[in-house]
């Protein structure tokens, strides 16, 4: 099928609202290039279960191209019209299973050297829509605290040393009420600024019902059962032997919260939904992030950052279990494995590192607040706009003290 020969009929499986969406885009979707209307329908696909910044930048790009001419449009879709498909590519049902056309057409890129060339044109289009429409300035200045918990550890040990060129270095810090403040801070803020997904607490153990009662929230521990699922459907999978990677990762898409053993909770509304399709896609699309607490909330820090880009944002990494062969690990059954504190420190020095990359990426970076805190090394480094750089404090802080310097 070809771009003009859409009907509504096409979108017939899409969730409700891409599909309303979709439908009220017929016209401007009939004059694109099959390639270019497949991306964008793998966006718009999905657009019920997508965060507000998500959902905003699908619309915004709807509206950029809808203002351009013909001429205008044609102008900067080109190297998309000039993408030659392979017959097996261009028979993929790309309007009702985009996903899988994009992994096709991604092979295929490869295969044939027109990656280049298709790189050069996604970036040209880029900056064009994203110049006509730039993205909004955050409510508040954004904050992120990232807190190395009980048991990750490791003596002598160089803390946050990525980060300390960025920032205040704090070698003595005084953590006796520490995580509550953190708690009362992050809760504060999301009272006064409510907004969907706008305050996320990520945890590598249980969450603290205390923030989790305030914000969007995730945990390792809390995911459990699901991860246990997935663990199981991975193993059965491989040991099939009639799967490869691409088998496996068509599997875990298809995955939906409604087919996994997903943790009770509230009566679900809309907002609730597009948090545990976020909780899937971490689990089902980043590498270990079933297995490791610290890879899971390296992973979901960063996707949450990416998609919801949040104003706060909590995380706290805990003890992951130790590395054993990949086949064991993957079977589930490692209960008795024993914890790895240094390992641990290690995964949550560099998440708190990426964390903060990540954070900076956003707009209103040059006005948003970083926190990194370990409390059994009883160290911490601060990062904002008011902050000096590549400093240390020349004495012990109270984990209020610093946040009040940040927010």
């Amino acid at each position: 099928m070809q771009p003009e020969q859409l009907t509504a009929e096409a979108f017939a499986g899409y969730p409700m609202q891409a599909r309303a969406l979709a439908v009220a885009q017929l016209p401007l979707l009939h004059t694109l290039p099959l390639v270019f209307a497949a991306l964008l329908l793998r966006e718009t696909h999905d657009y019920d279960w997508r965060f507000p910044p998500e959902r905003q930048a699908i619309e915004d790009q709807f509206s950029f191209l809808a203002s351009l001419t013909k001429v205008q449009r044609e102008s900067l879709l080109q190297g998309f019209a000039a993408v030659q498909l392979p017959n097996a590519t261009g028979r993929i049902d790309w309007v009702a299973q985009p996903q899988q056309f994009l992994d096709a057409l991604t092979a295929a890129l490869w295969s044939t050297h027109q990656i280049d060339a298709f790189r050069r044109s996604a970036k040209m289009y880029a900056s064009a829509w994203r110049t006509a429409r730039p993205e909004p300035q955050p409510t508040i200045p954004r904050m992120t605290v990232v807190v190395l918990g009980a048991g990750v550890e490791q003596d002598g040990y160089a803390l946050f040393r990525k980060l300390r060129p960025h920032g205040v270095f704090v070698p003595q810090v005084d953590g006796s009420d520490g995580w509550e403040t953190v708690v009362g801070s992050a809760q504060k803020r999301a009272q006064q600024h409510p907004a969907a997904a706008s305050h996320i607490y990520i945890d590598g153990a249980e969450a603290d019902p205390a923030l989790a009662a305030y914000l969007a929230t995730t945990s390792y521990g809390g995911l459990e059962p699901v991860r246990r699922q997935l663990l199981e459907r991975i193993s059965a999978i491989l040991a099939s032997g009639r799967s490869g990677p691409e088998q496996l990762r068509t599997a875990m898409a298809d995955m939906t919260p409604q087919t996994l053993p997903w943790p009770a909770s509230r009566p679900a509304n809309q907002e609730d939904e597009v948090f545990r399709r976020f909780q899937l896609d971490v689990l089902t699309e980043g590498s270990g992030t079933q297995i490791f607490s610290t890879t899971f909330v390296q992973w979901a820090a960063r996707e949450a950052l990416r998609r919801a880009q949040p104003v706060t944002l909590v995380l706290r990494f805990a003890p992951r279990q130790r590395s054993l062969e990949m086949n064991e690990m993957l079977s589930g059954k490692t209960q008795g494995n024993a914890p790895d504190p240094a390992g641990s420190l290690v995964d949550a020095d560099m998440g708190a590192f990426y964390a903060w990359i990540d954070q900076q990426r956003l707009t209103g970076a040059e006005a948003s607040a970083f926190l990194a805190w370990s409390e059994v090394h009883r160290q911490a480094v601060l990062i904002g706009p008011a902050i000096p750089r590549n400093t240390v404090a020349g004495a012990p802080m109270t984990v209020s003290q610093m946040l009040a310097q940040l927010w």
